[in-house]
């Protein structure tokens, strides 16, 4: 997975679209509801205590009102088994959440419910008590576009100003689910089954309180992710104001 911090250059800067192109645009359904709480899993293949998290993680991602993401850390790949879908800037991003909410260490399975609360992955009692809770504040609303050129589009909408003036606004490529039989390590001799592995995290631009459209580029790369979440946070890490999600198009010629 690749989590990239700086925006990249003008093909990733603010583009705000005219009410002519909106007017020629067609509307993307999301595949979340309209304010789904964020649920990030941080796990990975190499510890024994995530399997139970993992799948966890694949019931929330039966629900629309939530949008799980799982995202694999590095720390444990020394062990004897090295998760393929392990990226030094999930740990990295884990990291930051330590720091903004003045924990002592990183940990596996940890969930990160809208990037104000933790959890252990597997303690379902207090994770559900927790998303609970999110779902009571209220969050930006945003629609996903698609144009006459086949370009899609993200709108967050008006909001209150964020705290320091500016929100981050990320996309997040993942796919649907993943069986790895795992030969070393604490779960040698097991078939892993995870769910929602964000593949590639990065940001798209800035939002301030106004409503603007952001493009979600896409790379011929990206094309194999099953679906694009896109999340509007307050700082590196922090508070999210807003969240969605939609599949991604089909390669021209496959079958759905």
């Amino acid at each position: 997975m690749t989590l990239s911090r700086p925006i990249l250059g003008a093909v990733l800067a603010i583009i705000l679209v005219t009410s002519s192109a909106a007017d020629t645009a067609e509307k993307i359904q999301p595949i979340t509801t309209d304010n789904p709480v964020v649920v990030e899993l941080y796990t990975s293949q190499g510890c024994s205590s995530c399997p139970p998290a993992d799948s966890y993680l694949g019931e929330l991602a039966k629900r629309r009102d939530i949008l799980p993401l799982a995202l694999h850390v590095d720390y444990w790949d020394y062990i004897g088994w090295k998760d393929k879908f392990a990226s030094p800037a999930a740990t990295q991003r884990q990291r930051a959440y330590v720091h903004v909410m003045h924990d002592r260490m990183v940990y596996t399975p940890q969930m990160i419910i809208d990037g104000v609360a933790e959890s252990v992955g597997s303690d379902r009692g207090k994770v559900e008590s927790l998303i609970t809770e999110a779902r009571a504040r209220t969050k930006l609303p945003i629609a996903f576009w698609r144009d006459e050129a086949g370009k899609d589009w993200v709108e967050v909408g008006d909001g209150p100003k964020p705290e320091g003036g500016i929100a981050t606004v990320y996309v997040a490529l993942y796919d649907g689910k993943h069986e790895t039989p795992v030969q070393r390590g604490e779960n040698a001799g097991t078939t892993l089954t995870e769910f929602n592995i964000v593949r590639e995290w990065r940001p798209i631009g800035k939002w301030s309180g106004q409503k603007t459209r952001f493009p979600i580029v896409i790379d011929d790369a990206d094309d194999d992710y099953e679906a694009c979440a896109v999340i509007v946070q307050q700082g590196e890490v922090g508070p999210i104001l807003g969240a969605s999600a939609m599949k991604m198009a089909l390669p021209q010629g496959a079958a759905p």
